[in-house]
């Protein structure tokens, strides 16, 4: 199983793995409503930021097998508490057999004073980093 698969199985058919594969961004995993991989399914789950916990409860809102494109939308936790909205797409693909994971935040700031999230993004790009990591050895 190539990286992109491992990614998008994960991803979307075993969302608790991610904390062990990833355990010093991701302590937990919940299914909240409905199916796991099920457009519409609502997850939760716990992680820390900057040495705080935190948790973001999140709604699948679209996925696409054929082109390993997942997109996940909090609808409540410590993002949507201080940001106007927040989703997450998870997007692999394989280019010259490298399988390239690429991540796109869209959120919007209530206010100039809210800042970026680049701990948010520094945060998923170390998960990344050790799920590939986890799968490598």
């Amino acid at each position: 199983m190539g990286l992109k698969s491992v990614f998008h199985d994960v991803f979307t058919n075993k969302p608790h793995h991610v904390s062990t594969m990833s355990p010093l961004h991701v302590q937990g995993f919940d299914l909240l409503e409905g199916d796991i991989g099920t457009v519409g399914s609502k997850i939760c789950w716990t992680y820390t930021l900057d040495g705080e916990k935190k948790i973001s409860k999140q709604i699948l809102e679209a996925i696409d097998h054929e082109n390993k494109v997942l997109v996940l939308k909090e609808f409540e936790g410590d993002v949507t508490d201080k940001y106007d909205s927040f989703k997450a797409t998870l997007h692999i693909e394989t280019k010259d057999e490298i399988d390239l994971v690429s991540w796109t935040l869209e959120y919007e700031r209530p206010n100039e004073n809210v800042p970026e999230l680049i701990n948010l993004l520094n945060f998923i790009v170390g998960m990344t980093k050790a799920i590939d990591d986890h799968h490598a050895n």
